[in-house]
Formats: C-alpha cells, sequence, structure tokens
C-alpha cells in the first residue's frame, strides 16, 4: 500500500489526532510530486519540535460562501479529527476576523493549518482583484502567528482552454481565458514570496463542485416546458468535465490539513474519472435537452488527479455522479 493512502486510511479508521503535525523522513523518489528536498526539510524544522500528543487546531475562512457552507454543514455533522475554529466577519457566528481589515485576533490560540476558502467568485460587479488581496492578508496573518500550512482556494480556471483532450497536469501551461481566472492565477503568483519566507503554502486548483457549479445551479428552476439546455458535439455526447462533491472536497481538505508530510505547491482537486454532464443532469432528476454546441463550445475540459491520489485515497462512488448529487442534497442550504 502506498505510504499517502494508508495515511489517509488511518483518517477513516481511527481519527488518530496529531497526526497533522508528524513529520518523518521520506527518501527524495518518495515525496510528492512538486515537493522538492529543501520544502521537506523546512517543514520538518517547523514541525519536529511540535509537541503532537495534542488534537490539531485548524482554523476555516470563507464559510458564509457558496462551498464554504457545504462543507460547514458536512463537519457539523461529521466532525473532522481536530480543534476547528470557523472564522466570521459578523459576531457570535465563529472567530471573528475581517481579513482585510485587522491581524488575527489572539483569542485564535495556536494553530496548525489555516484553511483559506474565503474569496470573490464571478458575479455581476464582483470584484475579482480582491481575491489578491484575501490570500495577502491570510498569509500575512498565518506568517505572523506561526501557523506551518495554508491551503488556498484556487481554480481550475487558471488553465484555460486545453490544447487538447488530455487531463490538465499541475505543470500544463497556464493560459487564463476569463477575468476569474487571471485573478486566481495572480493570487497564486502572491503566494510564492510566502514560500521563500518559511509558510507552506499549498493551492487547490479546485475543479467542478457539485451543487456550486453553474449545471446543477440552473438546473434548479429547469422544468419540462423550460428544460437545461446542454450543449451536444459532433460524436453526440456532450461537455465533460472534473468534479467533486462537497463531502469529497471536505475529505481532501482534511487529509491535506493533516498531511504529515509537506504538501506541493499546487494540487488539483477532483475525483479521478470526468463527469458527463449530461450524466449528472440526469442523476440530479433535472428536466433536461440538447442543443447544438457554438464552435466555441469545449467538449473536453479534465484534470489530472494523478499527484492528489498520492495523498488521498478516493472510493469509488466519489466519481459517481448519483453519489455527488447525494452529498449536495446532505449539504445544500435548506430550501
Amino acid at each position: 500500500m502506498d505510504s499517502h493512502a494508508g495515511v489517509q486510511k488511518l483518517y477513516h479508521l481511527s481519527h488518530l489526532s496529531g497526526i497533522a503535525r508528524k513529520c518523518y523522513r521520506r527518501q527524495p523518489e518518495d515525496r510528492p510530486a512538486g515537493v522538492s528536498e529543501a520544502q521537506t526539510q523546512a517543514y520538518a524544522a517547523m514541525t519536529d519540535s511540535s509537541p503532537s500528543t495534542t488534537q490539531p487546531r485548524w482554523l476555516v475562512t470563507g464559510t458564509s460562501g457558496r462551498v464554504g457552507r457545504m462543507l460547514r454543514r458536512h463537519w457539523q455533522a461529521e466532525p473532522p479529527p481536530c480543534v476547528l475554529i470557523v472564522q466570521s466577519r459578523r459576531p457570535g457566528e465563529g472567530l471573528e476576523w475581517d481579513l482585510l481589515t485587522g491581524p488575527l485576533p489572539d483569542g485564535a490560540g495556536p494553530l496548525d493549518c489555516l484553511i483559506a476558502f474565503a474569496g470573490v467568485t464571478p458575479g455581476p460587479g464582483a470584484d475579482l482583484s480582491v481575491n489578491i488581496a484575501l490570500a495577502e492578508a491570510t498569509l500575512s496573518a498565518a506568517h505572523a502567528a506561526g501557523i506551518p500550512r495554508v491551503l488556498v482556494t484556487s481554480s481550475s480556471a487558471v488553465y484555460g482552454a486545453p490544447a487538447g483532450d488530455g487531463p490538465l497536469d499541475e505543470d500544463s501551461p497556464l493560459r487564463p481565458v476569463n477575468a476569474y481566472g487571471h485573478a486566481k492565477l495572480a493570487m497564486e503568483a502572491a503566494c510564492a514570496p510566502w514560500r521563500d519566507r518559511g509558510l507552506e503554502v499549498c493551492c487547490l486548483r479546485i475543479g467542478n463542485v457539485a451543487g456550486a457549479d453553474v449545471l446543477l445551479l440552473n438546473g434548479r428552476t429547469a422544468s419540462p416546458e423550460a428544460p437545461l439546455r446542454i450543449d451536444r458535439f459532433a460524436d453526440g455526447a456532450g461537455p465533460l468535465r472534473t468534479y467533486i462533491g462537497p463531502e469529497t472536497l471536505a475529505g481532501v481538505t482534511v487529509a491535506l490539513a493533516r498531511h504529515p508530510n509537506p504538501l506541493p505547491d499546487v494540487v488539483n482537486i477532483g475525483t479521478p474519472r470526468p463527469v458527463a454532464m449530461a450524466n449528472l443532469a440526469t442523476a440530479a432528476g433535472m428536466s433536461w435537452c440538447w442543443q447544438e454546441a457554438p464552435p466555441t463550445a469545449i467538449q473536453r475540459i479534465t484534470l489530472d488527479l494523478s499527484r492528489l491520489e498520492s495523498l488521498y485515497s478516493f472510493a469509488p462512488a466519489d466519481s459517481e455522479p448519483a453519489e455527488m448529487i447525494r452529498q449536495w442534497h446532505d449539504t445544500r442550504d435548506p430550501a
């Protein structure tokens, strides 16, 4: 068994506490892709002297957003093996902290990981450049507080349109085609100087999250009289995309937050098997119909998940549309 998979199974079987702070030496050939020897040594120096007998403490930001709300509901139902502190800009809903106006409050206490889901998504009037400012504020606060690890949510939008039909890995060219992709790419660039200062920063290039994606959000109002329209291409099939269910995303986030070795600078996030969008709409019971794909439409945009699979063990059902829909239904906003 791969040692990374073994770590993930420990999470499922025993919820051992303290594993997030343990760091063991590995041979260079065993390090995850994208992790240098210098990063391994730097992370070991930060963690070897830290106590590993207490439960790890994590701070998560952005739980009022669409994805963050789903993760928070899942973690409320199935608490992760940590002390989970939720940031909020409103009093009484967690650790009160406005990232852009003040430092991390002293009341946060010592933290092992900062999980940054705070961000601005595309929409009318959205200032996407705020994503860069949020990342800077998050990393500055983490560095000042001595938090060794930060997970920053990026997006697969940084890749833009693929050159071919193959999956995009973390070393693929970055050619964003929209403002959101450009903002997330600039955000990733803003993370680099903090790594030079000794902070471990892992950018999560997330694909489509079931329930926070355009397809399922638009499909909620579909009816037989006004069905959801899905592009059909020359081969008779529709779009193929990399998806992940919110509960699976929560599990991946936990596994990365508590992983005992240094993480790569970037990791693609999704499930291993791409999903046909028509199958997802069918699994959700939505009324839909085909429309001829315009010349500018791209049929296949998928991610290579090899790097993530070296860090997390997926269940076969995680890639199934029906399971993604179940996860969405179990974590979505009340009607």
